[in-house]
């Protein structure tokens, strides 16, 4: 059995966040493989279902995010699971958007869901860091992650989610090498030529001209006529 968390903060205001990326991650997976609809549940909202051959447990936590903890500590309590059974699935300041890493243990950086599952469970669980981007100043950040995703941003946004969905069966198997080309072949599919990608408007560079065999001069009238007695003796 796996937890896998995605963070957020509950609300239709709150729905299209950057900082709402764990809820939309798992939301995605749930719609994809078939998992039960969503009920109230350790104070958040499960979906359960299996992927592959692990059974799952999905969490939106409802505590908002600086007291997530809360509601991941109350379902690893009941389901009777050790830290490394759970997968947090998180937005990442310190990744560009569409980048994702996966790690297991080591430090909240200041993430507030982060820090509150810390102190409820520990720091041995596995997270999934999705990359959204920085806004470039320390002072800007609140407003960035409580913002919506950019028009612009929605359809790389999707393709970050489809990815996630994807490898999620791998994800929950612990094969972190599979999860990443599950990644990899959605977000960078292989080119049908085999050959380096082109840039859009490159062409083939051209072949180097063959030089070709001086030619011979051409012969002179006593020349030609001393050959036509040769062939005559």
């Amino acid at each position: 059995m796996k937890l896998i968390v995605g963070l957020g903060n509950p609300g239709a205001k709150y729905a299209a966040n950057r900082h709402n990326v764990g809820f939309m991650a798992v939301g995605r997976i749930a719609a994809d493989h078939g998992f039960s609809p969503w009920r109230a549940r350790f104070q958040g909202e499960i979906a359960e279902g299996r992927l592959g051959g692990v059974r799952v447990t999905l969490l939106r936590p409802a505590t908002f995010m600086n007291l997530s903890g809360q509601s991941v500590g109350e379902a690893m309590r009941y389901l009777k699971l050790a830290a490394q059974d759970v997968i947090v699935l998180h937005d990442e300041l310190d990744l560009a958007p569409g980048r994702l890493r996966l790690k297991t243990g080591g430090g909240h950086a200041g993430h507030n869901g982060l820090r509150s599952i810390h102190q409820h469970v520990g720091e041995g669980y596995r997270r999934l860091r999705i990359g959204i981007g920085h806004p470039g100043d320390k002072d800007r950040v609140a407003g960035y992650v409580l913002s919506d995703f950019a028009k612009a941003e929605q359809e790389g946004l999707d393709d970050v989610l489809r990815a996630i969905s994807d490898g999620a069966e791998a994800l929950a198997a612990g094969d972190d090498a599979r999860f990443m080309n599950a990644v990899a072949a959605r977000l960078a599919p292989a080119r049908n030529s085999g050959t380096r990608p082109q840039k859009p408007g490159d062409m083939p560079a051209p072949r180097p001209a063959q030089a070709k065999a001086p030619e011979a001069a051409p012969a002179s009238l006593a020349d030609r006529l001393k050959a036509l007695g040769d062939r005559f003796r």
